[in-house]
């Protein structure tokens, strides 16, 4: 097939790698900071409307629902590339109220249009094997589902459009309040006298294990704070969360709590660090790191 892609990031790249290795043709917008590598391996053409008009399928793997928006309705956009029975998928994580109207704008062109966010991270975008949660109508999963599969393992179609995107929030909230329990665990056990490394692999082997105790406790202890999932990113998904909730009057206090927690990181200057860097904001508040920072 002829793929679009947009949004060649720590993540995106691998994704669409994984789709040219698959044999199809990747087709991606200009832009300064292609390698040349990128520009080896994919069909490069000047914008998104060009990508829109060449391709069967658009993907888009960008930050936020702004970019997302322009990507899709600005200047040169994908929609004024489109015709009719293309499949937009956005893989991006995105408000679940705009994307059901990012949606109905696509549709009245006559295309099919996912939401389908993913987790997994950096690792799960190298080794195909992200968690895809999918919003959409059933046909045009179908149709994708063949490419979900090389970018990922579990992949679930959850409900109409918007269904992806909120299943998505769902898993950062989990996500985020899991690492700053690791977190607040650790500096506790290194405050009082305990190794924090011998802490975590006891842990490892009861009912508080997890994937974040395991990836992201390591993390913390090795000082490995290279994204990654940036912080910044994760304190935009919980600030989706926080504007959903209050548009369904749903109270979500742990998740408002830990978002201060990635605000003051942000202040501090750590927002490109890798979300397990939220360790350091507790750190900042007990006066104590779970372990001393290598270069001090």
């Amino acid at each position: 097939m002829k793929i679009g892609f947009i949004g060649l990031g720590i993540m995106g790249k691998p994704m669409a790698g994984h789709l040219k290795e698959a044999g199809h043709e990747i087709i991606v917008p200009e832009r300064k900071s292609l390698g040349a590598d990128e520009r080896g391996a994919f069909t490069v053409v000047p914008d998104s409307k060009s990508v829109a008009a060449a391709a069967e399928v658009i993907i888009l793997m960008v930050p936020d629902t702004p970019d997302v928006e322009a990507v899709l309705f600005g200047a040169e956009g994908v929609a004024a590339g489109l015709s009719k029975g293309k499949l937009v998928i956005d893989m991006s994580s995105i408000s679940p109220t705009a994307t059901k109207g990012f949606a109905e704008r696509i549709n009245a062109l006559g295309c099919d249009y996912l939401d389908a966010p993913v987790s997994g991270g950096e690792v799960g975008a190298k080794q195909a094997s992200l968690t895809i949660m999918v919003g959409g109508p059933e046909a045009a999963f179908e149709r994708a589902r063949p490419l979900f599969d090389k970018m990922g393992k579990n992949v679930t179609l959850v409900g109409p459009n918007g269904a992806g995107q909120t299943t998505k929030v769902a898993n950062q909230i989990i996500v985020a309040l899991t690492i700053e329990a690791v977190g607040e665990a650790l500096v506790f056990a290194s405050k009082a006298g305990a190794d924090p490394a011998k802490v975590r692999q006891a842990l490892m082997g009861g009912l508080a294990t997890s994937r974040i105790l395991e990836l992201h406790g390591e993390r913390m202890i090795k000082r490995t704070f290279n994204p990654g999932f940036r912080i910044v990113l994760h304190q935009k998904d919980l600030n989706l969360a926080l504007q959903s909730a209050k548009e369904l009057g749903v109270a979500l206090p742990n998740t408002a709590s830990t978002q201060q927690l990635f605000s003051a990181s942000v202040a501090a200057g750590n927002g490109g660090l890798d979300h397990s860097g939220l360790v350091k904001a507790l750190e900042t508040l007990a006066a104590h790191p779970v372990v001393a920072d290598p270069k001090s």
